[in-house]
């Protein structure tokens, strides 16, 4: 069972690209007072993609997701969610990329004081107007998808682990079916054995609901194991996208100190191990 639009309000299927890239980001400029964080940063996210995006600490990758999906105003340039340039977005239309995507933020962003099944459950009934035995459905179904025990949907996020938190976060953000997930450090804090679960995870997700997923992540396991495409920022824009062997090659002095570096060296080796 799927969580369906809202028929009654609007059938948001002719408001929103279905064939172009999933996110064009064109000419950005982000900025908090003087100081500049992009600079004429370009980037497009083609559909079905996993899009990993690192760079260096204040780089601003939070910033650009932020600005995605709608938190952070631009100074300058445009940002295309499925055609659809957000800042000019009407109402009507700004529900239906709503309702098209799913954010899992680095901490979880649970309600505290809900159960993880509330929590999953939350979306449902603020965007549809499924009855609440379908929603209940439903949101059992979404935490068994990301691979949590039954009982799990009763407990409050302060009793679970940070692994079964980031899973219930994640069934949160699959909560309506969404064509687009954003990932914020989908892996920090996490040992290295629940980690490359939740990477499994995530790749088998994206290959079985065909996602596309934009990830924002600084782990290399995660990078070498799960990217199609890799985004670095540096320099305030978007200096090299391709894959990571790709950028392995790079003449870029950040990039070749973080893939060919001590640790990007030992990610590299495993994953050739594993492949």
């Amino acid at each position: 069972m799927s969580a369906p639009s809202d028929d009654d309000e609007f059938d948001d299927a002719d408001l929103l690209d279905s064939e172009g890239p999933a996110i064009e980001v064109r000419g950005l400029v982000s900025a908090f007072g003087d100081r500049i964080i992009h600079d004429g940063l370009d980037l497009t996210v083609e559909r079905g993609e996993v899009l990993g995006v690192v760079g260096g600490s204040g780089a601003g990758k939070s910033v650009l997701l932020n600005t995605i999906i709608g938190l952070r105003r631009p100074r300058a340039g445009s940002v295309k969610v499925f055609g659809q340039d957000i800042q000019y977005a009407s109402r009507r239309t700004w529900t239906a990329i709503e309702r098209r995507w799913g954010v899992l933020f680095q901490q979880g962003a649970l309600f505290s004081n809900l159960t993880v099944k509330e929590n999953v459950s939350a979306p449902m009934y603020e965007h549809t107007r499924l009855s609440r035995q379908e929603i209940g459905e439903l949101s059992d179904l979404k935490i068994a998808l990301v691979g949590l025990p039954p009982d799990a949907g009763v407990l409050k996020p302060s009793e679970l682990s940070g692994g079964m938190r980031k899973r219930a976060g994640l069934a949160r953000a699959l909560a309506l079916d969404p064509e687009l997930l954003f990932l914020d450090e989908p892996t920090a804090g996490l040992d290295p054995i629940s980690a490359a679960a939740f990477d499994e995870l995530i790749k088998d997700l994206s290959d079985s609901l065909d996602l596309t997923v934009f990830m924002i992540t600084h782990d290399l396991d995660t990078l070498y194991e799960i990217t199609d495409r890799v985004a670095v920022i540096a320099d305030r824009k978007v200096v090299a996208v391709g894959t990571v062997r790709e950028l392995e090659k790079s003449d870029h002095p950040w990039i070749r100190e973080y893939f060919l570096g001590p640790r990007g060296r030992a990610a590299g080796a495993k994953a050739k191990t594993e492949a």
